[in-house]
């Protein structure tokens, strides 16, 4: 496995080990050990994930609050998405900022494709899908409890996201949300609910 630095502090694009032949490929995409080994704090699977999205569509931020509090380690196993993250910590050096990853199925031609994303607690998570039929995958380690789910508003032009570019350039005419995810806050707005250094 390979760890790669995001533009937020403790949050990682991961590249799994694969192991591939004319056959296809085989890849351990998930190894407590290895974690471990980076010191990438993930403190159990307990929950595992699946979405399937039509293109254009937007789901997050999302996170939810402690107790409840998730650590997610994401991917796209059909089609493609840009997975899209905010460091909600407040004192942390990287409070406010964002990281846009573009992920995508394993392909032995694209040193970039079947990369997964490390997502810690403390921040919010979303992503907008670029394909029709994109599936995507979570792996969780804490169960998801709807009392404490908590989001910011996708389009919070105070983040800096640029949404329109990526529509642009993807060929998406609007984009596909819930009703559910503009009812969210802006950051500014939102309570401060975790700090930086929280385990």
């Amino acid at each position: 496995m390979k760890k790669i630095a995001t533009e937020l502090k403790d949050c990682y694009i991961l590249e799994p080990s694969v192991f591939g032949d004319e056959r296809g490929y085989f890849s351990p995409f998930f190894i407590q050990k290895e974690m471990d080994k980076e010191g990438i704090k993930f403190y159990g699977v307990v929950q595992c994930n699946r979405s399937k999205s039509a293109k254009g569509v937007v789901r997050g931020l999302h996170f939810q609050k402690n107790p409840k509090c998730q650590t997610k380690l994401v991917e796209v196993i059909q089609g493609s998405a840009i997975d899209v993250v905010v460091d909600i910590r407040e004192g942390s050096p990287t409070y406010g900022k964002h990281t846009a990853v573009l992920l995508k199925p394993y392909d032995a031609n694209d040193k970039e494709s079947g990369r997964q994303l490390y997502v810690p607690r403390g921040f919010a998570h979303g992503f907008i899908s670029l394909e029709d039929n994109t599936i995507f995958q979570y792996l969780i380690d804490n169960d998801y409890a709807p009392d404490y789910e908590g989001g910011i508003y996708w389009n919070d032009p105070e983040l800096g996201i640029d949404w329109e570019g990526m529509f642009k350039k993807y060929g998406i005419d609007k984009p596909i949300t819930s009703e559910k995810d503009t009812k969210h806050l802006v950051l500014g707005n939102s309570p401060k609910y975790f700090q930086y250094g929280d385990k």
